[in-house]
């Protein structure tokens, strides 16, 4: 089963950055994140992570991070931790 760990609230377009806030859980540099929403729904792993443009490796919740992603995210996408 999937865990939850955030939503997206903004989409990036030139970096394509998703920025999501965590609710719980923490993600690491190398997981699988799946981005699930109404148009949306891809697994890809975690490449990039920055907070205030500083690269991170690990994020907690109550962190807002920017999460390189491969394709479109819209704002509401919930994020999983994928298997």
């Amino acid at each position: 089963m999937e865990e939850k760990v955030g939503s997206v609230f903004k989409y990036f377009r030139k970096p394509k950055v998703a920025a999501v806030k965590i609710e719980s859980g923490e993600v690491k540099i190398g997981d699988k994140l799946r981005f699930k929403g109404e148009h949306t729904d891809f697994v890809q792993e975690v490449k990039s992570m920055q907070i205030d443009m500083e690269e991170v490796d690990e994020v907690a919740a109550g962190d807002d991070v920017g999460i390189k992603v491969d394709q479109r995210v819209r704002p509401n996408d919930e994020v999983f931790l994928a298997e």
